[in-house]
C-alpha cells in the first residue's frame, strides 16, 4: 500500500488552523490568476508568504464575523450565485459544469462565496459604516485638484501691482499696503479693475488693464497659486506681499471643462398604498376617481394633500421638486419620461403602491458640478476606506494569536 502524505498545519490563528493542503490549492489559484492578467509571478516562497499572511487575515475576520453573529443562509448565496451566473450570461447549471470542467468544486465554490460575502458584512458593520466624507473635504479636493492642473479648466487672471522700492521702509511699507486694500475695496464696490490696473499698476500688463490672459492652474505664477483655490469669478485677492510690493489679482472669467446637461422634471402625485385592507383594485379605483375629479376641475394640490399616502410630498400638494434621470424608480421614470407638461397619467404601480403623476415642466439643468462633487466624494470615500480597512485589518492581526509552522517562517 502507498504512502499517503500527511497533511500538515502550517500555521495556527487563534483556535483555528490553516492547513499546507490549503495553502498549496491557495497558491496554485494565485499563480493562475497572474498568469491569467499577463502579471509577473513572485519566487516561489514569496509568493507562498503572501498568500499565506491572507489566508491568516481572512481567518481572523471569519472569526470575529462568527463571534458577531454574521451569516449568510442558503436563499441569500443562492440568490448571489444566481446573479453571478446571469452576470455571466449562462444558466446556473451551465455556471456549474463550467466550474466543474475547471477542475473547481462546485461546493467549494459556494462555500468561499459564502466566507466572502461574510467578510464583505464584516467589513460593512465594523468598517463601512464608519466613514464619513463632509463637504468641506469635498472643496478641498476639488481645490486641490484645481491647483494641481488636473481640470481641463482654465482661469483668465488679471493682476494690479503697488510696487515698493528695494529699501522701503516699514512706514512705507504699511501705507503702500493700505493703498492696494482700499483700491480692493473700490474694485469690490463696483469700480472697474482693468480702468484702476491701467491707471495705478506698476505691473508689465498695466496698459492692457492688469490682463494675464488664459492661464491653467498649472501655469498660474506660484505666488498666487494658493489663493485661486478659494476665489470664484469676479473674486479680488487681498493684497498679497512680494519682494516686488503689493498685489491684487482678480479672476476675471472661467472656462469650465465640459458641461454635463440633463433634462430634469417638475412632476406631483399621488400615492395609495396596499395592504390587508386595500386591494391594487381598489387602490386603482380611487385613483381612477381622483383623476377624473381633476379632469372636472378639482385642484390636483388639494386632493394630494388630502389623499395622498405619501406623507412628505403630500404636504406640498404632492410636488417632487424637480428631480433628475435616475433619481425615481425605474417604473416611476417610465411614466413621467412618457408624459407631455400638465398631462397627468393613468394609474400605475411601483414597489410603493399605486400612483397618478403628473408632469408640471421640464428644464435643462447643468449637472457638471454636481456629478463633479459626486465623483470627488467617491473618491474620498474609497481613500478612506481603503486606509481604514489596513488599520482596522493590522489592529485585528496585532491583537490574534498567530503561530507560524513552516520551517522557514
Amino acid at each position: 500500500m502507498a504512502n499517503v502524505p500527511l497533511d500538515m498545519i502550517v500555521a495556527v490563528v487563534n483556535e483555528d488552523v490553516i492547513m499546507e493542503s490549503e495553502l498549496i490549492n491557495k497558491v496554485e489559484s494565485a499563480r493562475n490568476q497572474i498568469q491569467q492578467r499577463g502579471g509577473q509571478i513572485p519566487p516561489g516562497n514569496v509568493l507562498e508568504r503572501q498568500v499565506l499572511d491572507g489566508l491568516i487575515q481572512s481567518r481572523i475576520q471569519l472569526q470575529l464575523a462568527d463571534r458577531a453573529g454574521i451569516r449568510v443562509n442558503d436563499e441569500s448565496l443562492n440568490s448571489a450565485i444566481n446573479n453571478i451566473a446571469a452576470n455571466n450570461n449562462v444558466s446556473l447549471s451551465q455556471f456549474r459544469e463550467i466550474l466543474e470542467e475547471d477542475g473547481y468544486s462546485y461546493e467549494k465554490f459556494r462555500e468561499e462565496l459564502r466566507n466572502e460575502i461574510k467578510l464583505s458584512q464584516l467589513r460593512k458593520r465594523f468598517v463601512e459604516n464608519t466613514i464619513n466624507v463632509t463637504e468641506k473635504e469635498i472643496d478641498n479636493f476639488l481645490a486641490n485638484k484645481k491647483f494641481q492642473g488636473d481640470e481641463e479648466s482654465e482661469i483668465r487672471l488679471s493682476h494690479i501691482l503697488l510696487a515698493l522700492p528695494d529699501s522701503a521702509t516699514e512706514e512705507e511699507t504699511a501705507e503702500v499696503k493700505k493703498l492696494a486694500e482700499n483700491i480692493r475695496q473700490e474694485i469690490i464696490a463696483g469700480a472697474d479693475f482693468a480702468e484702476i490696473a491701467n491707471t495705478v499698476s506698476d505691473g508689465q500688463n498695466a496698459k492692457n488693464g492688469g490682463d494675464l490672459g488664459w492661464r491653467k492652474p498649472a501655469d498660474i505664477p506660484s505666488l498666487f497659486a494658493e489663493y485661486i483655490p478659494n476665489m470664484k469669478k469676479g473674486d479680488v485677492s487681498e493684497p498679497i506681499q512680494s519682494s516686488s510690493g503689493f498685489h491684487l489679482i482678480q479672476i476675471t472669467d472661467v472656462k469650465s471643462e465640459k458641461k454635463i446637461v440633463i433634462m430634469q422634471t417638475l412632476s406631483r402625485h399621488i400615492l395609495v398604498k396596499t395592504d390587508q385592507f386595500v386591494s391594487d383594485k381598489q387602490a386603482r379605483d380611487k385613483l381612477i376617481k381622483l383623476k377624473n375629479r381633476i379632469k372636472r376641475g378639482d385642484d390636483f394640490a388639494m386632493l394630494a394633500k388630502g389623499n395622498s399616502d405619501d406623507s412628505m410630498s403630500a404636504i406640498d400638494g404632492g410636488s417632487l421638486g424637480w428631480m433628475s434621470p435616475g433619481e425615481l424608480v425605474a417604473e416611476f421614470q417610465r411614466e413621467i419620461d412618457r408624459l407631455q407638461p400638465n398631462e397627468i397619467s393613468e394609474p400605475f404601480r411601483t414597489q410603493f403602491g399605486w400612483h397618478i403623476v403628473q408632469v408640471l415642466e421640464r428644464r435643462e439643468h447643468d449637472n457638471t458640478e454636481s456629478i463633479k462633487r459626486s465623483k470627488a466624494r467617491e473618491a474620498i470615500y474609497k481613500r478612506k476606506l481603503d486606509e481604514a480597512v489596513q488599520s482596522w485589518a493590522r489592529e485585528l492581526r496585532d491583537e490574534a494569536y498567530v503561530e507560524y509552522r513552516l520551517d522557514d517562517y
